[in-house]
């Protein structure tokens, strides 16, 4: 049976507004230039959870498609500067010269650390050379999502929520796995011709850099809380993680470096190790056996010419003692041989 098409803005959203496309703020039914970042975070979160509803049946690629022009508007619209490059092209009249509230400020506004404490927490940031946000979630003054959501504004950079928006798979495999662990950081999505990244700070120049050149288009970093990023992590660039390198052409090969250029066509993996030869193997038994009888033989020579006291008064016994100690050491050092012939 035909899926009957569907106008999910109506249908879903309930929004008869009849002009498509939706521009951000009717899109998260909101006033035209709310600027409460809030506000825009709460009804996109409802939005969200609400049309997570349809995303099963014969609907799941416009549920899809919708969450992610949801997640889209609300990183824009608390994104500062961006915010104000879509206010304006809206015809918005602004004034550039808005003071941004300070960590600080907000940390006491928002009663996540008592004023009387201010001074200590930052003198606490101060001794042990960190930023002030990390300093509150050390103490535990407030929840990571409360600190990471007012650092985000002192900064002027949107909060996420990875669960929420979630990782673009296809680019995350084109990213450098070390760098993305070294600087804790994970892909969300190409917006507006701009690669948005999930992050507890914003990324590093240089690594933006790097991005930029790899993708051809700006790097954004968003806040995310360091809760939700190591999971994250641990998912999409695992210790074997293999990066796919995008050609000029279009196709992808594998790497392990951001900096080497297959001149393969097609996705592929490092090759195991070939297995060990016959000979190979005998030699490695012979290496170890010849370390553990000389170890045997050291132990025991220096356990009888040395002043170590006797464990028996009876002479057979002590040397089966020695003897085992001997056997014992011997072992470990033979196994140790043994493992470093096979890499």
């Amino acid at each position: 049976m035909a899926k009957v098409p569907i106008d999910v803005y109506k249908t879903w959203l309930k929004i008869e507004a009849p002009n498509r496309p939706l521009n951000f703020y009717q899109l998260l039914r909101l006033e035209r230039f709310e600027d409460n970042a809030e506000k825009i975070r709460k009804n996109y979160r409802v939005l969200n959870a609400h049309v997570r509803k349809f995303a099963s049946g014969d609907y799941i690629e416009e549920s899809q498609r919708l969450l992610n022009e949801l997640a889209k508007a609300m990183l824009c619209l608390t994104d500062a500067a961006r915010k104000l490059e879509y206010d304006i092209s809206l015809g918005r009249k602004v004034d550039t010269a808005k003071v941004r509230r300070s960590l600080e400020s907000i940390l006491v506004t928002n009663n996540i650390v008592p004023s009387d404490r201010m001074k200590q927490v930052k003198s606490y940031a101060d001794s042990l050379g960190i930023d002030l946000q990390e300093a509150v979630l050390q103490q535990r003054l407030g929840t990571q999502e409360m600190v990471m959501l007012a650092y985000a504004e002192s900064i002027g950079l949107p909060f996420v929520s990875i669960e929420e928006v979630g990782v673009d798979e296809d680019i995350a495999a084109q990213i450098n796995p070390n760098t993305a662990r070294h600087h804790s950081f994970v892909p969300l999505m190409i917006d507006r011709g701009q690669l948005l990244l999930a992050s507890p700070k914003p990324v590093n120049p240089d690594v933006e850099e790097e991005l930029r050149m790899i993708f051809e288009m700006p790097v954004r970093s968003t806040i995310c809380t360091p809760a939700e990023v190591v999971p994250a992590i641990a998912k999409y660039y695992p210790r074997d993680a293999v990066q796919l390198v995008r050609k000029k052409d279009g196709t992808k090969t594998a790497s392990t470096s951001t900096t080497q250029k297959s001149t393969a066509t097609k996705i592929t993996r490092e090759e195991p190790a070939a297995p060990m030869s016959d000979e190979d193997k005998k030699k490695r038994f012979q290496t170890a056996l010849i370390v553990f009888n000389l170890t045997v033989m050291l132990v025991c020579m220096t356990l009888v010419t040395t002043n170590v006291p006797p464990l028996s008064r009876n002479v057979t016994l002590q040397f089966i003692v020695d003897g085992s100690i001997g056997v014992v050491i011997g072992l470990v050092t033979g196994f140790i041989a043994w493992n470093k012939m096979t890499k």
